[in-house]
């Protein structure tokens, strides 16, 4: 134990983290080195809600000018 690689990750204080990193990972299990922890793969975590896709903005901007429009009378 004394002798098997430690986590890279620092802690809040500026310290190394002091736990012993996964096997064949660079980090603990609680800073990123168990299995599928952190984000997913790819761009999946940027499609959430679809609010900045072409057709969302178009529809914002669809809506937008239909009240310009009615505010005016």
């Amino acid at each position: 134990m004394v002798t098997s690689p430690r986590c890279g990750a620092r802690t809040r204080d500026g310290t190394a983290c002091r736990a012993p990193a996964m096997h064949g990972k660079p980090r603990c299990r609680m800073h990123g080195g168990a299995p599928r922890s952190g984000a997913p793969k790819g761009n999946q975590n940027a499609r959430r809600h679809g609010m900045y896709t072409p057709d969302g903005r178009a529809e914002r901007h669809q809506v937008k000018t239909l009240l310009r429009t009615l505010g005016s009378f």
